[in-house]
């Protein structure tokens, strides 16, 4: 690995978790941009306030296996 990329990893890695995870949520970003259009500024503010929810222990969250069992249970 460059010398470099060592030293921003090693900087990453002594950050918060909370930051920590910015930071990787950036990065994936920035190598799914090039796949893909922008967000809308509509999309990204709902994707943070449904984050910020998720966060904040607000959202009701689900299992994936049961919500799409149910979904294409439906389709049926």
């Amino acid at each position: 690995m460059n010398t470099s990329a060592e030293k921003v990893v090693l900087e990453a890695m002594g950050l918060p978790p909370a930051l920590r995870a910015f930071v990787a949520e950036k990065l994936i970003e920035s190598l799914d941009a090039a796949d893909m259009p922008p967000l809308s500024a509509k999309w990204t503010a709902e994707i943070r306030r449904r984050c910020a929810e998720v966060d904040r222990g607000v959202a009701k969250l689900r299992d994936a296996d049961a919500v799409f069992a149910k979904a294409y249970a439906s389709l049926k």
